[in-house]
């Protein structure tokens, strides 16, 4: 017994769809045969009882007063010869008298009926009627009613055979186990064909999931009714969703590799000119002009720089969404903000930065956001003019940062956000164009939304809306 839950979860789906629906069928089917069989035995036997009932009748007080013993007055226990009347064949008549004693009036002399105390207390008159089942001498079964004799301390008891219900009852036992065999057998092909047909769509989905993961073709997708709402065909629409973002996923990082190596390949390859300029100068012995040696150097100290660069905003990009999410914490926008723009104007000493900052506390990670702020703020100065101004505000949770530059033309709007996107008139200007996506990724992980747009007159806007308030929230207790 302990092995079949075992044997059980060994079988296939299917099956054991097809075995449950047939065992819950079976135990429904036996249920309702049960209770159709005592139904039908309640019916027969009330039937029976309202029978025995008729046949109470008040002509055996003289048969009954011959069998009388008149010094006791008990039962003589002598019997009359059985009767021919088709009407009373197999039935008994028997009286009982109140000491416990009966004698068969009517019907089989030879068998007397098992008395109980029912009878008894019937006599006695402590009961109106009694319905039971009891035995004869020979072992047969007979339904039995007693009632009082009128006039007479004695009760008549009038038995009839069981035969009737039982035999009605044996045939209604066949008759339901043959209903509940066919019953079950159907019952265990419909649940095989229900499984089958159920469990088609599975079938398809795990032949899918197979597939994709002995070829790597994500771009298999399983067809699906729209209409349709139910589990199945969510499933379906999830594995589309799921092998569409795995697809969409792979094509990206495909896209960042590839990117990534074009960006890197430019000061390496710069990089490795100057060096082996400067080593073969080493080898040969021919020395190189001084101001061409300081140029070479700069030159290959801006290279490192920018693949530092590089290799760090790479590194920011690769860090998974939910990587800082143990770190947000609340913080001031304004003092980010304020601090960024110190850092600004170091990088940007011929540039005039007017800021109006008033405070708002959000929940973020601060290394992040300071940094997206920083890249805002360097976008700026690289596109400023010497001389204007750049222009920073923050009310109300909108930041905007404005600078004075050649702005942006429309088309090339809705690719700034891209991952190692430059605009063509700035491929001369230093950076890795992943800027911009870092602070993207740093503001939509805060909750917020980034925009760049024309200015009313001349330059960009850069703006950056993020949920918070205006005061810190109480500490917690």
């Amino acid at each position: 017994m302990r092995g079949l839950p075992n044997r059980l979860k060994a079988l296939p789906l299917r099956s054991r769809l097809a075995l449950l629906v047939a065992a819950a069928v079976a135990f429904a089917v036996a249920a309702a045969a049960v209770a159709c069989w005592f139904v039908v035995r309640n019916v027969l036997v009330s039937s029976l009882d309202s029978a025995l009932s008729e046949r109470r009748t008040s002509g055996l007080d003289e048969a009954v007063s011959a069998l009388i013993d008149k010094d006791t007055g008990r039962c003589g226990r002598a019997s009359l010869a059985r009767t021919n009347s088709p009407d009373l064949y197999e039935q008994i008549f028997q009286v009982v008298d109140q000491g416990g004693n009966s004698c068969v009036v009517l019907g089989r002399p030879d068998v007397t009926l098992q008395l109980k105390k029912s009878d008894t207390e019937v006599a006695l008159r402590e009961r109106d009627e009694a319905f039971h089942d009891a035995t004869t001498s020979d072992g047969k079964k007979y339904r039995v009613y007693t009632y009082p004799m009128p006039g007479q301390p004695f009760a008549i008891s009038i038995a009839r055979p069981l035969n009737e219900v039982q035999d009605t009852l044996s045939n209604l036992v066949l008759v339901l186990s043959l209903v509940a065999g066919v019953g079950i057998v159907g019952a265990g092909a419909a649940g095989l064909w229900v499984a089958r047909t159920g469990l088609r769509p599975v079938d398809e989905l795990t032949a899918a999931v197979e597939h994709v993961a002995r070829t790597e073709d994500l771009s298999l997708r399983i067809p699906t009714e729209e209409a349709s709402d139910d589990e199945i065909a969510r499933l379906s629409r999830s594995f589309n969703a799921m092998t569409s973002a795995l697809a969409s996923s792979r094509d990206l990082q495909q896209q960042l590799i590839a990117d990534a190596g074009h960006e890197l390949r430019t000061p390496l390859t710069s990089l490795r000119t100057n060096i082996e300029l400067l080593a073969r100068s080493e080898e040969t012995g021919r020395a190189i002009p001084p101001d061409d040696r300081r140029a070479l150097l700069a030159s290959v100290k801006a290279q490192m720089t920018e693949l530092a660069s590089l290799i760090g905003d790479l590194q920011e990009l690769s860090r998974p969404d939910a990587a800082g999410e143990s770190k947000v914490q609340v913080v001031a926008l304004h003092e980010i903000v304020d601090t960024a723009l110190q850092r600004a104007r170091l990088r940007g000493p011929e540039l005039t930065f007017e800021a109006d900052l008033t405070p708002w506390y959000v929940r973020a990670e601060p290394p992040a956001l300071e940094r997206a702020i920083v890249n805002i703020l360097d976008n700026a100065v690289k596109f400023g003019p010497p001389g204007t101004a750049i222009e920073v505000a923050l009310k109300h949770g909108v930041l905007t940062v404005r600078d004075h530059g050649p702005g942006i033309p429309p088309d090339e709007l809705p690719h700034v956000f891209d991952r190692f996107w430059r605009s063509p008139t700035a491929r001369s200007l230093p950076g890795s164009g992943l800027g911009l996506s870092i602070v993207a990724r740093a503001v939509r992980q805060s909750g917020g939304e980034v925009t760049l747009g024309p200015a009313p007159t001349a330059g960009t806007v850069a703006t950056v809306t993020l949920p918070g308030a205006p005061a810190p929230p109480p500490a917690a207790p």
